[in-house]
């Protein structure tokens, strides 16, 4: 693949997440703002997970009156419409773009924070799962060190 293709099919996807993402504001009635589109490509263009310190971070350099309380209220809200993913990693919440081309789960190093795609699904179609449950949905999140963060001394552990 060229990188002009490369380049082609980021693109894509970029615009794909942001249109995505939205379309599920609209749907909930969000009036669509300059700062709400940014918000979206933020998300887009990130490589992996974000804090919400973060995410404020960048906001706030375009948007100089936006508030902490009003981004992490929107990506709370953004993660309930299942456009944003939430993980729990070490140092608290972040959030990521959801995936929506193919069901997939993900692989998490702990120290860096890389994500892998685990292209297939370990959960066995039909479930069967104790209490009755009727599945709408699932993930599997693995976390893990990736192996240049495998031969890295980590906390917590014995030299």
């Amino acid at each position: 693949m060229s990188m002009q293709s490369h380049d082609n099919d980021r693109e894509h996807d970029h615009k794909h997440t942001i249109d995505e993402i939205i379309r599920a504001m609209s749907s909930k009635g969000w009036r669509i703002t300059e700062q709400r589109r940014s918000l979206a490509k933020l998300f887009a263009e990130a490589g992996g997970y974000l804090a919400p310190k973060d995410v404020y971070e960048a906001m706030r350099a375009q948007y100089p009156g936006v508030s902490f309380d009003t981004i992490y209220r929107n990506l709370r809200l953004l993660s309930e419409m299942g456009v944003l993913e939430q993980v729990h990693l070490n140092d608290g919440l972040k959030f990521r773009a959801s995936c929506h081309n193919h069901h997939h789960h993900h692989l998490i190093c702990v120290q860096c924070e890389k994500t892998l795609p685990l292209d297939y699904c370990p959960m066995p179609d039909p479930a069967v799962l104790p209490g009755g449950y009727e599945i709408l949905h699932h993930r599997f999140e693995i976390f893990g060190y990736c192996p240049a963060c495998a031969k890295l001394p980590h906390s917590g552990e014995s030299q």
